[in-house]
C-alpha cells in the first residue's frame, strides 16, 4: 500500500507530541517547507487593549484547523502584537486593536478596543469585539465569525450606566458579559491541544468598574482583569496567549496580550 510522504520543514521553536512535530511561532518568522502535506494550524491575533473608565479588550482572533495543504515554499508567519491600553479618561481614546496574525492565508483578526469615558465609548469591533463603557450604557464591539472556520470570536459586552459598570471584552468561546452588579467578566478563550496540551488562548478582558471588592475577571484564555475604583488598574493580556486587556478606572487601560501561530503535523 503507498504512503505518502510526511511533511518536512523548519521554524520556529519545534516540539514533539509522539508522531506529531509541532512548530510554534511566539514572533514573526518563517515556516520553510522542503516537502509538502497537509497541517494542522492554530492561529491567535494579538489581544484589544482596555478602555479607561472603560470596557474590557477582545480577545485576539482564533482560527484553527485539522487539514490544510502546505507545498514546498517559504511562508511567512506574522505574530500580531497586542493592543495598546485606552488613554485616560480625559484623552478620549478607546483600547488600541490588536494586530493580526497570518499563516498562509489564514488571517485572524485583531481583538477591538474597549470603549472609553468620553468620545470613544462603544467597544470596537475586532476578532472579539471590545467592552463597550459605562457612561450611558454603550454597546460592545462586534466580533468575527467567517463561515470557513468554527470561530474567530465574540462581540464585546455593554454597560450599564446605572452600575457604573463596564462591559467586558469578547472571547473565542462566549459573548463578553453585560454587567448585573459591579462586573463586567471578560468572555472565555478557546481550549485547543495543538501543542501537545489542552491549553485556551483570546479571553476577553474584564471591564473597569465604579465600585467593589475585587477586580473583575478577564476570561480564561489569557484576559486581563479590569480595574475597580481609582486606585486599582486593570492588568494586561497574557502575552501569546492573545487575550484582551482589562478596563481602568480613570488611569489608561491595560494592554493586550499578543497572538501566537503553532503548526503541527505527523513526522514519522
Amino acid at each position: 500500500m503507498f504512503v505518502p510522504p510526511h511533511v518536512t520543514a523548519t521554524g520556529g521553536t519545534i516540539t514533539y507530541d509522539g508522531d506529531y512535530k509541532i512548530h510554534t511561532f511566539l514572533s514573526s518568522a518563517n515556516f520553510v517547507v522542503t516537502a509538502g502535506g497537509d497541517v494542522e494550524y492554530l492561529v491567535v491575533a494579538g489581544g484589544g487593549g482596555g478602555g479607561s473608565v472603560g470596557g474590557g479588550g477582545g480577545g485576539g482572533g482564533y482560527r484553527t484547523n485539522g487539514a490544510f495543504a502546505v507545498t514546498a515554499q517559504t511562508y511567512s508567519i506574522t505574530v500580531g502584537a497586542g493592543g495598546a491600553g485606552g488613554l485616560v479618561y480625559t484623552e478620549a481614546k478607546r483600547g488600541s486593536k490588536g494586530s493580526d496574525s497570518v499563516f498562509s492565508t489564514i488571517t485572524s483578526t485583531g481583538g477591538g478596543g474597549g470603549g472609553t469615558y468620553t468620545t470613544e465609548v462603544t467597544g470596537g469591533d475586532g476578532g472579539s469585539g471590545g467592552g463597550g463603557s459605562w457612561r450611558s450604557s454603550n454597546a460592545g464591539g462586534a466580533g468575527n465569525t467567517p463561515s470557513t472556520d468554527p470561530v474567530q470570536g465574540y462581540a464585546g459586552g455593554a454597560a450599564v450606566s446605572t452600575l457604573g459598570a463596564s462591559g467586558g471584552g469578547g472571547g473565542a468561546g462566549e459573548v463578553g458579559d453585560t454587567p448585573t452588579a459591579y462586573n463586567g467578566y471578560g468572555g472565555d478563550g478557546r481550549a485547543s491541544s495543538i501543542s501537545g496540551a489542552s491549553i485556551y488562548y483570546a479571553g476577553g478582558g474584564g471591564g473597569c468598574a465604579e465600585a467593589g471588592g475585587v477586580q473583575i475577571a478577564g476570561g480564561n484564555g489569557g484576559g486581563g482583569d479590569g480595574g475597580i475604583t481609582i486606585a486599582n488598574a486593570g492588568t494586561a493580556g497574557t502575552a501569546n496567549r492573545g487575550g484582551g486587556g482589562g478596563g481602568s478606572r480613570s488611569v489608561a487601560g491595560a494592554a493586550g496580550g499578543s497572538g501566537l501561530v503553532i503548526v503541527r503535523y505527523k513526522y514519522k
